[in-house]
């Protein structure tokens, strides 16, 4: 049995923690932290996951970004702890934060990750998007979240300040 809910402040340390098993040291250097820095995360779409003893499991995290000057979703990242990775915990993760997304009336989600992944959840690269280096452009996807968000919407990814 899982429980799913918005991350509290209370979560910080354990979903920090968790970030850090999952991804290599030095994670905060990737181009996609510096859009982070200095701006509130989407909290209702900030999700952890926690089995029956209360044990942090799962995490995802959504900044704003601005992409050519459009507001647009930056999901990232998303973790599951190494001993629970396979049982489709991400999957729930990410569909049910887009879900949310959706409900929220937001149009269009970027994310840098592995298009195989990503595919399922229908995401695909996006010609045109900047991301700042060093990115590597077939990393680079996106999803609508309302047909046509996408339209015309290319250019540099930059922070959306408060």
């Amino acid at each position: 049995m899982f429980h799913l809910a918005e991350e509290t402040e209370a979560d910080w340390w354990d979903v920090e923690a968790l970030y850090d098993l999952c991804f290599a040291p030095g994670r905060e250097a990737l181009s996609s932290y510096r859009l982070r820095e200095g701006v509130p995360k989407v909290a209702p779409l900030c999700l952890t996951l926690r089995d029956g003893e209360g044990i942090l499991v799962g995490a995802i995290r959504y900044w704003p970004v601005k992409v050519g000057g459009q507001d647009t979703l930056l999901l990232g990242p998303v973790a599951v702890h190494p001993t629970h990775q396979g049982e489709g915990l991400g999957g729930l993760l990410i569909t049910e934060s887009l879900a949310e997304a959706r409900r929220l009336g937001w149009g269009r989600v970027l994310l840098v990750g592995d298009a195989p992944y990503y595919r399922r959840f229908g995401f695909t690269r996006r010609e045109g998007v900047l991301m700042p280096p060093p990115t590597n452009p077939d990393r680079i996807l996106g999803l609508e979240l309302r047909k046509g968000a996408w339209d015309g919407v290319a250019g540099p990814v930059t922070k959306a300040l408060p």
